[in-house]
């Protein structure tokens, strides 16, 4: 799997090639950590088998496509290479996976970090600082409630949800494009063990090899209208997931067991092409902290998920008559298989859906059915 990796290079300088006591080895030394970047690809990162034995192949059942105005509205479709870094260095002493007492806080552009480390044992955190693409950061760190670790969360919208009330009455905002690498029990010692001799740099060097992992998890919604006919005119741009979790936790990768309801935008597309036949999709991007209680980078098939939440996709589609509805989808057999994100797909037949004779409420509640080629139709 292509992965960020952070490859800690840490350099202890020296005026010498040998490791003799006249290294002048003091109580802190200069150190160097380069960050090598592979990108995270959604075609290698989605490395589903699905039940059926079949590797999933996003790209043969994502319809929507993507444009210059979904790059404008959305933005990217897969991850963006992060550029700025926050590091922070746990010193622990003689004890290895020690708690942490105090914080070292540095943040680098590019790839080299220089700094120094006393000798002993060293807990290191690595994350992208966040990009914004409306001015607005959505995401929120607690670096206070304790040392050990790094816990991140959004806030409530202005939106009104009905899935996890009474608890939570609003909608959530999308996290950010998050990333995070941490490694403990990094040895920094006087004896230059697990260290190398570079006779260029005229150092030794120690390698230490982080996975940056998302924190973040995107997923793609569409919803396919057959025989539209011009009945639905569009979408009012908004859409929301539910059952993912509010928080997820830096240092550990797993997400908090608070369900939610996340809220983001979605497009109208007329006349796509779907397999020679012409559609119109509802299309969306979103970025969740994925399943609850879960670090879901690391699990290897579904088998491991273990989620016992509800997932609900629902939008507003637009009538020809000027009414409004709201359709709800039960999408939690498709989020489970795609804990680690991918395409979410619903398909309506407007042959069957009467259109509105009053605004607002919910059209309909839909009730899932399995449909070939690992899509779902809708029976109304």
């Amino acid at each position: 799997m292509t992965k960020y990796v952070l490859l800690l290079t840490i350099l202890l300088l020296t005026a010498a090639c040998r490791r003799e006591p006249e290294l002048h080895l003091y109580g802190t030394q200069p150190t160097e950590m380069t960050i090598i970047l592979a990108e995270i690809e959604l075609d290698v990162y989605w490395d589903y088998l699905l039940e059926t034995g079949v590797k999933y192949d996003w790209r043969a059942e994502w319809y929507y496509g993507w444009d210059d105005e979904d790059r404008r509205i959305f933005g990217e479709i897969g991850y963006t290479m992060p550029n700025v870094f926050n590091i922070r260095r746990y010193f622990t002493g003689n004890t290895p996976y020690g708690h942490h007492t105090k914080v070292l806080s540095n943040t680098i552009e590019g790839n080299i970090f220089r700094g120094e480390f006393s000798f002993g044992y060293w807990d290191m955190l690595a994350y992208n600082d966040v990009k914004l693409i409306d001015g607005v950061q959505s995401i929120n760190f607690d670096e206070t409630t304790t040392l050990d670790s790094i816990t991140v969360h959004t806030n409530p919208s202005m939106n009104a949800a009905r899935y996890h009330a009474p608890r939570f009455t609003h909608s959530f905002y999308e996290p950010e494009e998050l990333f995070s690498a941490y490694e403990q029990a990094i040895d920094i010692n006087r004896n230059l063990d697990g260290f190398v001799y570079d006779e260029e740099q005229h150092a030794y060097i120690k390698r230490v090899n982080m996975v940056l992992q998302p924190i973040t998890y995107i997923y793609l919604t569409q919803v396919i209208v057959h025989h539209n006919k011009g009945k639905i005119a569009g979408v009012d741009g908004l859409a929301n997931l539910s059952g993912v979790a509010r928080s997820s936790t830096l240092n550990s990768g797993r997400a908090g067991e608070d369900a939610i309801t996340v809220s983001f935008k979605t497009h109208w597309k007329n006349n796509c092409d779907m397999n020679g036949e012409q559609v119109d999709i509802a299309g969306g991007r979103l970025l969740t902290f994925g399943i609850c209680g879960q670090n879901s980078s690391r699990l290897h098939n579904v088998s491991e998920v273990r989620d016992q939440e509800r997932h609900y996709f629902d939008l507003k589609m637009q009538f020809n008559n000027g009414l409004d509805s709201t359709f709800v989808f039960d999408v939690t057999d498709q989020v489970r298989q795609r804990y680690k994100g991918g395409v979410l797909t619903v398909e309506l037949d407007m042959d069957t859906v009467p259109i509105p004779s009053r605004s607002g409420g919910s059209a309909f509640n839909a009730v899932v059915e399995e449909f070939k080629e690992e899509t779902h139709e809708f029976g109304l």
